[in-house]
C-alpha cells in the first residue's frame, strides 16, 4: 500500500531547503512535487478568449494639457468601471529606468541560491524578503513563482537602505520614486472620474503604503497541472505592474480569461477591493492570473502595491460620504483595520472575499 500523502510535511521540507521553484526548476525535475498540482477547477479554462482585443491601453502624454485631461480621465474611468485593469503608455517613467529594475530582479533571483538564502524569510509585514508562494502554509495549493518583497513606506516598516540587496538597491531606488509619481498622476484622474478633487486620495491616505514585489516566474516542466499565481483580487487600492515580455497574466473578462499582452515600456495598473469598496463599485477589482511559465525564458514582473496608510485602530474606512446618495446607497458597511489584516491573513489569495464580507 502506497504511503499516504503528507503535504504538510513536503512543504516544511520545501520551504526549509530555501531552494524555491527556481531551484526545483534548475534541478531538471520532470514532474512537479504534488504540493503544486491545482485543483481541476483552478487550471481550467486556460486558453485565452479568441474574440477579446485585450485589457483597454491609455496615453498620458496629454495628462497636463487641460484640454486634453477630460478625455483621459474618461478612459480611464470606463476602464476602471468595465475591466479594474488598463495599460498607461506615455506615462513619463524612462525607459532606462524599467529596464533596470527588471533586470536587477532577474539577476538577483538568478545567482546561486546560497547568495540569496540570508534574504530568505516569511515576514509579511515589513522589511526585506526573499521566499517562494507568501500564502505557502495557508494555500489549498502552491504555486509556480519565486518572489521578493520590500516595505517601502511608511517608515515606520521600511527597512534601512543597506539591508536592500545591493543587486537592486540603487535599481529600486529609482523605479520607487518613478512609481510613486505614476501611481499619483493616475489615482488623480481616479479621483477626478468619480467626480472628487484630483488630491482627494491622497488626502485621505490610500497611497501612504507602498510595497514593492519582484516576481519570477521560473520554466515549470508541467505547466497543465499548475498555475504561477493563483486567480485572486488585489486586497489593496490600486497596483503598477510592469512583465517582462514573456505573457503569462489573464484577466477574468465577461466570464473569460483574457491574455494581457503588455506592450513594451507600458505599465500596467488593476484596481484593488479596497478601492472598490471606498469607490461604492463604481471601480472593480477584478480577478487575474499567472499561467505556469511553460518557455524557457522565465518570467519577470515588477509589482508595486499602494495601500491605505496612517489607519489607527479605531478608524474605520468605508464608502466615501461625497459619493453615496438616495438614488446610490452604500453597498458596503465600514470597517476597521484589524478586520483588513485579518481577513488578508487568514488564508490563501482569494478574490473578493474582502469585498463581499462587508457587502450590505
Amino acid at each position: 500500500m502506497a504511503d499516504e500523502y503528507d503535504r504538510e510535511r513536503e512543504v516544511k521540507e520545501f520551504d526549509e531547503s530555501r531552494i524555491g521553484v527556481k531551484g526545483l526548476s534548475d534541478s531538471g525535475i520532470k514532474t512537479i512535487p504534488q504540493m503544486f498540482i491545482q485543483p481541476p477547477e483552478k487550471i481550467s479554462g486556460v486558453a485565452s478568449a479568441a474574440d477579446c482585443v485585450g485589457i483597454p491601453v491609455i496615453d498620458l502624454s496629454d495628462v497636463h494639457l487641460l484640454d486634453k485631461r477630460a478625455a483621459i480621465v474618461e478612459k480611464i474611468r470606463d476602464a476602471a468601471r468595465n475591466w479594474g485593469f488598463f495599460q498607461v503608455v506615455n506615462h513619463s517613467v524612462p525607459l532606462s529606468v524599467l529596464d533596470e529594475i527588471i533586470g536587477a530582479i532577474k539577476a538577483f533571483h538568478e545567482q546561486p541560491q546560497a547568495a540569496k538564502a540570508e534574504y530568505y524569510a516569511r515576514d509579511e509585514h515589513g522589511g526585506v524578503t526573499f521566499s517562494s508562494n507568501h500564502d505557502l502554509f495557508r494555500s489549498e495549493a502552491a504555486t509556480w513563482h519565486d518572489y521578493i518583497s520590500v516595505w517601502l513606506s511608511p517608515a515606520a516598516v521600511a527597512p534601512p537602505a543597506d539591508r536592500i540587496p545591493a543587486m537592486y538597491r540603487r535599481e529600486l531606488a529609482a523605479w520607487d520614486h518613478h512609481a510613486a509619481e505614476v501611481g499619483d498622476t493616475v489615482a488623480g484622474l481616479l479621483s477626478e472620474g468619480l467626480g472628487l478633487d484630483p488630491k482627494r486620495m491622497k488626502e485621505l491616505s490610500l497611497l501612504e503604503t507602498r510595497i514593492f514585489g519582484g516576481m519570477f516566474y521560473p520554466y515549470c516542466p508541467q505547466p497543465d497541472l499548475t498555475v504561477g499565481l493563483s486567480d485572486h483580487t488585489d486586497p489593496g487600492v490600486l497596483t503598477i505592474l510592469l512583465p517582462n515580455q514573456v505573457w503569462g497574466l489573464q484577466v477574468l473578462h465577461g466570464g473569460k480569461w483574457v491574455d494581457v499582452k503588455p506592450l513594451p515600456g507600458a505599465l500596467i495598473f488593476n484596481i484593488g477591493d479596497f478601492l472598490q469598496i471606498v469607490s461604492s463599485s463604481e471601480y472593480k477589482s477584478v480577478q487575474h492570473r499567472v499561467l505556469a511559465n511553460s518557455h524557457k525564458k522565465p518570467r519577470v514582473s515588477i509589482v508595486h502595491w499602494f495601500d491605505v496608510g496612517n489607519w489607527g485602530d479605531s478608524d474605520e474606512y468605508g464608502p466615501l460620504s461625497e459619493l453615496i446618495t438616495p438614488e446610490k446607497p452604500a453597498q458596503y458597511r465600514r470597517f476597521t483595520k484589524q478586520e483588513y489584516v485579518e481577513n488578508f491573513y487568514s488564508k490563501g489569495l482569494d478574490s473578493k472575499s474582502l469585498v463581499e464580507k462587508l457587502k450590505l
